[in-house]
Parts: C-alpha cells; sequence; structure tokens
C-alpha cells in the first residue's frame, strides 16, 4: 500500500513499510526511508505503481484549468479538494485525479486560497481580478525586461533608458526593470554599469558623467539661483564714505568674485599706509533672507577646472565684486606701517572704494617676479606699491615664524580649458606675487579675529593643534600659520564662515548689536555644514583636476613620463598633479626619481596603469 502525503507545503508519496496508528514509516521512490505522521496522509492508494503515479498524475493536471475549476467551487464557504474533484469529474476520483486535483489548487494560490489539509476556499472575484492583472503585469515586465537585456548585450540603448539616463547612472531604483536589466547585462557583459551604459552611447561626454553625478548628489534642485537671478533686491550704499586710496586687485584670469583689493599710500618721514580692502556683500545681504538662505545652504563656491558652481547669483556678485572703475562697498582695514615694516597702529572702515586694476597673474608675474626684485626695480604701474607690499610680506612672514617653511618650496598648479584642450601651469607657492596676498589675507583674518575677540562678539575661527584643523566660536591659536587667532573674513562672496563673520564685524564697527551671539543656532549649524560641504567640494575638486591630469596625457600623448616616490608605491608624475600607485615599484626611498610607462587611461574610472622602467637621476 501507498500513501499520498504533504511534508513542508509539497505532496509526496511513499510505499508503507510499517503502520503505527500515529505515524508511518515510508520508503520513497528512490529508497529514501522516512517517517510520516498519520495526520500527513491525505490518501492511500495500490494503483497504479508508485513509480509511475506522479508522472500519471502531473498529465491530469496539465489539463485541469484553474479558471474553470475556480467557477465550478462554491465561493463563499470552504471545500475539500475530494468534493471539487467529484464535482469536476462526475464520479467519485481516482487516486490519481485526486492527487490532480490538489496539485492544481496547491499551485494556483491566486485562485485558492489553503485554509487546511486539503480544505481550500476560492479567492473574492474582485482579489482574484488584481492578482491576475498583477501577475500578467509581470508576465510583460518580464517580457520587457528581457527585451532590454537583449538589446543591451549588443550595445544598443533602449529607447525607454533615455529619459532615466541620470538616474540610472547616479540614483538608481534597484527595483525597476530597467536596473534590473542593466545588472542582468553586465553581469552577462562582464562590464560596469558606467562602462556599458558608455559603449551604449548613453555618456556623451566623460567629463559631463562625473560633473553631473557631482551636481545630482549635492545640487538635486539644479545650480540656478531662479528668482534670486533675475529679481535681486540692489543698494546703492550712497551714504557710506567714499575714500581716496588708488587700489588694484590681483587674481587669476578667470576670477570674477574678487573679494580683495589693496592700496599703498605713502605718508611722511617715510611710512606709509597699507589699505586692505574687502568687498563687503554683507551689506546688502540681510540675515534669514532668501539670498541668505541660498548662500547657507551651498556654503561655499565649488571650484572645478574651467567651471564653478558660485555661491551668490551673478547679479549679486556684479554688484559687490571689486571690478575696476567702478565704486563698490568695501570693509577695509588700514594698517600705518614703519619704514622699518613694523606696524605702528590700524583702522577698520566701512567705506566705498574705488579700484583702479584689476591685476591678473599671468600678466602680472611677467613685471612682478624674484628676478625683476632682486634687480631692484621693474617696470610696472604699481612697481613702487608692489614693492613696499613684497617687503612687508616677507617681515610679516617672518614674524609668524614661516621664513623657512618647507611649503613655500611647493608647486601650485592652475588649469587653464579652452574647447576641451587643457594647459596645466606651475607656479611655485612662495612666488612673489601668491607671498603678498597670502600675507595680506592672513594679516586681516588675523587682525579681525583679534577685533571681534577684544569687543566679545562672536565669531568662527579657525584654529590648528597638533596638525589638525578645526571651526570654532572660541578663538585659539592656529600653530601652522603661526597666528594667536584666525577668523576667516576675506572672501565673503566665496565662504559662507566669511559673510558671517563680516556681518559681526560690520556690527562691531557701527557699534550695533551682532546678528550672531554664540548660542545662534543659525551660527553654529554653518559652522558645522560648511566644513562637511567644504570638505566635499575639495574633494571634487580634486578628482576633477585629476581628471584633467589625465586628459592632458591623452592630449599630449604622454606615454613615458618621469616621476617622484612620495612613499613606498605612490609617486607624483612630473609636470602635473597627478598622484598615483606603482604596483610594479621596487622598494626606493621616498625622493627618488622614476621612469613610468603609462597605460589604459580610464577617463571614467579616472585611473591607468602605470609600469616602473628605472631609476633616473636626480
Amino acid at each position: 500500500m501507498n500513501v499520498f502525503y504533504e511534508e513542508t507545503g509539497t505532496f509526496k508519496v511513499g510505499a508503507i513499510l510499517a503502520d503505527n496508528t500515529t505515524s508511518l514509516q515510508i520508503e520513497a521512490v528512490h529508497g529514501k526511508r522516512s517517517k510520516i505522521k498519520a495526520t500527513s496522509v491525505l490518501f492511500r492508494f495500490s494503483t497504479p505503481p508508485l513509480s509511475e503515479f506522479m508522472e500519471h498524475v502531473q498529465k491530469v493536471t496539465d489539463e485541469l484549468d484553474p479558471n474553470f475549476l475556480w467557477e465550478c467551487c462554491t465561493q463563499d464557504t470552504e471545500f475539500t479538494s475530494d468534493a471539487l474533484a467529484a464535482d469536476y469529474f462526475g464520479h467519485t476520483p481516482s487516486p490519481v485525479e485526486a492527487a490532480a486535483t490538489l496539485l492544481l489548487l496547491q499551485n494556483a494560490p491566486m485562485y485558492f486560497y489553503k485554509k487546511a489539509l486539503g480544505r481550500y476556499k476560492a479567492a473574492p472575484p474582485d482579489a482574484l481580478k488584481a492578482a491576475l492583472a498583477s501577475q500578467e503585469k509581470k508576465r510583460r515586465q518580464a517580457e520587457q525586461q528581457a527585451r532590454y537585456v537583449e538589446q543591451l548585450n549588443r550595445f544598443v540603448l533602449p529607447e525607454e533608458f533615455k529619459a532615466r539616463i541620470p538616474n540610472l547612472l547616479y540614483k538608481p531604483d534597484k527595483n525597476s526593470i530597467e536596473w534590473k536589466a542593466l545588472e542582468t547585462a553586465c553581469t552577462e557583459k562582464k562590464l560596469t554599469v558606467v562602462k556599458l551604459m558608455e559603449k551604449c552611447g548613453a555618456i556623451a561626454s566623460s567629463h559631463d558623467y562625473h560633473f553631473n553625478q557631482f551636481i545630482w548628489e549635492h545640487f538635486p534642485e539644479g545650480v540656478h539661483f531662479s528668482e534670486l537671478e533675475s529679481q535681486p533686491t540692489l543698494h546703492d550704499f550712497l551714504d557710506l564714505p567714499i575714500s581716496d586710496v588708488v587700489a588694484f586687485s590681483i587674481d587669476d584670469a578667470s576670477t570674477t568674485e574678487i573679494d580683495d583689493a589693496f592700496s599703498v599710500t605713502l605718508l611722511p618721514f617715510g611710512s606709509f599706509r597699507i589699505g586692505i580692502h574687502i568687498a563687503a556683500p554683507a551689506l546688502g545681504i540681510d540675515p534669514e533672507s532668501a539670498l541668505d538662505q541660498a548662500a547657507a545652504t551651498r556654503l561655499s563656491t565649488v571650484y572645478l577646472p574651467g567651471n564653478k558652481i558660485t555661491m551668490l547669483p551673478d547679479a549679486i556678485i556684479h554688484h559687490f565684486t571689486l571690478t575696476e572703475n567702478r565704486l563698490q562697498p568695501s570693509l577695509s582695514l588700514y594698517l600705518d606701517v614703519a619704514d622699518d615694516f613694523t606696524v605702528i597702529s590700524s583702522e577698520s572702515k566701512i567705506e566705498k572704494i574705488k579700484v583702479a586694476a584689476n591685476l591678473r597673474h599671468n600678466m602680472l608675474e611677467q613685471h612682478f617676479n624674484e628676478t625683476s626684485l632682486n634687480k631692484g626695480n621693474f617696470a610696472h604701474t604699481f612697481s613702487k606699491e608692489l614693492s613696499l607690499l613684497w617687503k612687508f610680506a616677507c617681515k610679516m612672514e617672518n614674524q609668524r615664524g614661516k621664513a623657512n617653511d618647507t611649503n613655500n618650496d611647493k608647486i601650485d598648479y592652475s588649469f587653464e580649458i579652452d574647447n576641451d584642450h587643457v594647459t596645466i601651469n606651475e607656479r611655485r607657492r612662495g612666488s612673489p606675487i601668491d607671498k603678498v596676498v597670502s600675507e595680506l589675507m592672513i594679516y586681516v583674518n588675523t587682525e579681525w579675529g583679534k577685533q571681534l575677540t577684544d569687543a566679545g562678539i562672536t565669531g568662527i575661527f579657525r584654529s590648528q593643534s597638533n596638525g589638525k584643523v578645526k571651526m570654532s566660536t572660541s578663538p585659539a591659536p592656529h600653530q601652522g600659520l603661526g597666528v594667536p587667532q584666525y577668523a576667516w573674513s576675506s572672501s565673503p562672496m566665496r565662504r559662507y564662515v566669511d559673510l558671517v563673520n563680516q556681518r559681526q564685524l560690520i556690527a562691531l564697527l557701527r557699534r550695533e548689536p551682532p546678528p550672531y551671539t554664540k548660542e545662534s543656532n543659525s551660527l553654529l549649524i554653518a559652522m558645522r555644514d560648511f566644513e562637511t560641504a567644504y570638505g566635499i567640494y575639495g574633494e571634487f575638486q580634486r578628482a576633477m583636476e585629476r581628471y584633467w591630469c589625465l586628459r592632458w596625457l591623452l592630449q599630449e600623448k604622454i606615454q613615458i613620463t618621469n616621476a617622484q616616490v612620495i612613499k613606498e608605491n605612490l609617486v607624483k608624475l612630473d609636470r602635473i598633479p597627478l598622484v598615483t600607485r606603482i604596483p610594479s615599484l621596487p622598494e626606493i626611498a621616498p625622493g627618488t626619481y622614476v621612469q613610468l610607462k603609462l597605460s589604459e587611461i580610464d577617463l571614467l574610472e579616472r585611473s591607468l596603469h602605470a609600469e616602473f622602467l628605472q631609476k633616473q637621476d636626480a
């Protein structure tokens, strides 16, 4: 005798070896023996033979129509499988017919709900309709997904993908059939999603891929300012006194946010007055205004080679930038300096200044450089002023204890992008232009930090201790700069922290209550969020500089190049700020020059393969 029974949701058959009333010892078709509960048995049978039984059952099951059976059964009450089989077949069902009916009921859960062993209930019409619609939808989706996979395997981008390219690249819905098709095709082709999409023509520009990925993640609403751009609230500041100084600025050729300018006025007995003039957008951007909230969201201008995302709208920048031959509002720090370049006194003012010239690095450096300074004079409209500022900067650097700072020997790089052609320029960090600008900025940020501290007014200070830089509302020494306190105030159009500090300084000079206290939520949030955003923006800038370095290598067809070992297998390539690891590099002392062979430059992955060739003489 044989039994047809259910075990863990599956119907099985077996020959009875022993019947112990509450349990049975059985043997399966393939000889496996097991013990089952008597309550799991649905019926016993002797024919057809055990080895043929399930084959006969499957044939009958295949002929059954679940929709017809659903219509045949009672709709509102439970029924047994035997009763349904008897109604359907028109007679007491044979073991094969009974088993086939059970198998169909088990395999059609949309039509029939299982209530107990051998007992079922018909699904309500609405529920069945919804389930069938869902099944049909899944079937169509599976067909569509298969079609997508077939197209992707031929490197053809499905038409439906085109509107979803950014989502698929940057923020995919991993439950979507498009993503599932992409994953399947990537697995079959052994490619990353980005590489497969590129082969399908979905990535027209590797640069735009990286840039848009950053925008998608950090500027989900886009980079435009909408109504703030078209309808800025501007003020002419007619009440401000007008300075008679002749000022000039020094910036890169591409700079539009000109935050700072300088002036030198000769005084009796060999002394002179230095003016450090900082653009004053805080005069026109009220705290908590829509414009302020936009700036507080961005927190900083984002820089990358050939492009930038400004913290403020272009119209606001144009209104406050220290453009030449325009009267512009300024927060000025004046230093009376003796003939030995010692600062005698200082004074801060809110005023208007007229910048006589916007000097640009690439033009100025032809005249104002170490060679011309060593000669004692050079031909330039502001040669006298620049010479005095240079000597003053050297004195200030020495006072900070940084005259022999090894950082001054490092190379800075600038990128010029013209129609996808990249030029990478080197400039030693301690060059006269660099030293003058950096020393004056350090001085103004240190002095205004001191003024806020002395007045008991809260500011956002930047400090460094044991190599770790942090921001705080409490002043503390900045060991790296060698100053007792440091409050970023010199770039209020480019950094939100500087804009906050400028508001505090304006309140100090006007003897008004400052907008922020030490407990102000907006100040604490700005300080916290700024550090995070500044880190993200800096990482993005470095990543895009790496991208353009790789573009430069391809552009210049560089296959063999020199590099300097930094440590272990990490090297820096000559002429460009590109650092990479060389797996084949033998153990070589840091500072050693080596020759490398370059290959496999990948602009999407921002990677390359470099192979060690030989050591080079220094």
